[in-house]
């Protein structure tokens, strides 16, 4: 089991790296991403930080990968911080996609796209060709378990189907509550439309890009 989109007091999460990493350890984890929202002033801090934590804890499992979830930057500037995101050490690059729960700025979802994001996050209504891109570019798509940013979970996975896009289950999570287990991530996966077998099959996927 794996999360690859999970938020720490560095930006709006409850926990501190070391606790997140305790509580996924617990729950089995073989690696857990921490992804906190970023824009301009702040993405260097963020990686910096957790680029300390990665060092001390090592060797260790779960692995921490060191990212970020470049979050409402204008369009135009997104490919730029995924750069700069990658330059200042980050392992990997979400993008805080157009989600029906939020006024997320058009163009976004295109912008991470073209910018070589490899995860775009709850990407909403995400128009059939973005889908199609996202697939010759490997940009992942995120099945979200968050309140409000799983609503379109079927939109999603109904269209990755159709261009063979690969997806991948996160619980973008803010508090400890929020953290699943492998039985529960399942089960986000199969309500998103996907059969057991479909699961296992996009997390060696996942695994294989990015652990």
């Amino acid at each position: 089991m794996f999360d690859l989109h999970c938020h720490s007091v560095f930006s709006d999460g409850e926990l501190i790296p070391a606790e997140i990493i305790q509580r996924v350890r617990v729950l089995n984890y073989e690696a857990i991403a921490i992804t906190d929202h970023a824009d301009h002033s702040n993405f260097e801090f963020i990686i910096n930080n957790l680029l300390k934590i990665k060092k001390a804890y090592q060797g260790s499992l779960p692995k921490l990968i060191v990212g970020v979830e470049i979050t409402h930057v204008n369009p135009d500037l997104i490919p730029e911080v995924i750069k700069e995101a990658r330059k200042a050490g980050a392992e990997l690059v979400v993008v805080h996609g157009e989600t029906i729960a939020e006024p997320v700025a058009e163009g976004t979802n295109l912008s991470a796209i073209l910018g070589g994001a490899d995860i775009l996050a709850h990407p909403g209504l995400i128009k059939e060709e973005e889908v199609k891109l996202a697939g010759e570019k490997g940009v992942f798509l995120e099945i979200s378990a968050r309140k409000g940013h799983c609503l379109t979970n079927g939109h999603v996975v109904k269209l990755a189907k159709k261009y063979n896009v690969s997806l991948v289950i996160n619980s973008d999570a803010h508090s400890p509550s929020d953290l699943m287990s492998k039985e529960h991530a399942l089960k986000v996966g199969i309500g998103a439309g996907l059969t057991e077998e479909e699961v296992f099959k996009l997390w060696e996927v996942a695994r294989k890009r990015f652990l």
